[in-house]
């Protein structure tokens, strides 16, 4: 065999190896199960150090062993997260990617974890922050089997429409809200967050009791959400 046709053999080969790689990732694309939009508060009642447990926490519960398995068994998953606080304030952490491989999620979480805060002086403006959400969807390359806004906070909406108008203007017929309220703040955000955020199919609430056991709290919520779903409303205390 020549050198020029050895060389044109590998060239199949690898060109034959690449097609078939982008193939099944379009395939997996195309039956996606789940699109799902990491929401993250940086309002004003967050402060820095706060926030980088936020960050940092929803980082390493994306790291975490158990849910990258738990994202590969379901064929890979389209993510996304954002920043939210003012009406007008809310800024793209990471855009959509859609993740197989454990070095996928790695390069997300790092990416997380790299971020710097845009804002810190805002109010919190959830109803905007939801309706800036349900039109992130419309930016999916595919249709996903599941839609789901995963929302953090410390405190209740005070600027702005609030949630439930947000339900009834924006396209949430086919999109689940759920919720993971962190304790400590007066009032209480809990029941606001039970009554007024989370919203749709299979919906929940995740309650942390402080900042400290948020890395926790998103870790079981991540885990909740992305694997197989039985339909009902269900709470993690």
């Amino acid at each position: 065999m020549t050198g020029f046709l050895r060389c044109l053999l590998v060239f199949a080969f690898v060109s034959l190896a690449a097609n078939l790689a982008g193939t099944s990732k379009a395939s997996a694309q195309e039956s996606c199960k789940l699109a799902l939009i990491l929401a993250l508060d940086s309002s004003s009642s967050v402060d820095q150090a706060e926030y980088e447990f936020q960050l940092k926490g929803l980082a390493a519960a994306l790291l975490d062993a158990e849910v990258k398995r738990m994202i590969a068994e379901q064929g890979g998953i389209n993510l996304m997260a954002f920043e939210w606080s003012g009406r007008f304030n809310q800024e793209v952490i990471v855009g959509w990617r859609y993740l197989t491989s454990e070095l996928e999620v790695s390069e997300f979480a790092l990416a997380l974890a790299s971020h710097q805060r845009v804002r810190s002086d805002y109010p919190t403006a959830m109803g905007y922050a939801l309706g800036y959400a349900a039109g992130l969807f419309r930016q999916l390359p595919q249709q996903c089997l599941r839609q789901v806004v995963d929302v953090s906070g410390d405190g209740v909406h005070n600027d702005g429409f609030n949630p439930q108008i947000a339900y009834r203007t924006f396209e949430f017929d086919a999109i689940s809200v759920n919720g993971l309220v962190i304790k400590g703040a007066d009032p209480d955000p809990e029941q606001y967050y039970r009554e007024n955020v989370v919203h749709g199919p299979g919906s929940f609430l995740v309650v942390a009791n402080n900042f400290n056991d948020y890395g926790e709290a998103i870790k079981q919520k991540l885990l909740r959400e992305i694997g197989p779903q039985n339909i009902s409303q269900l709470e993690i205390q």
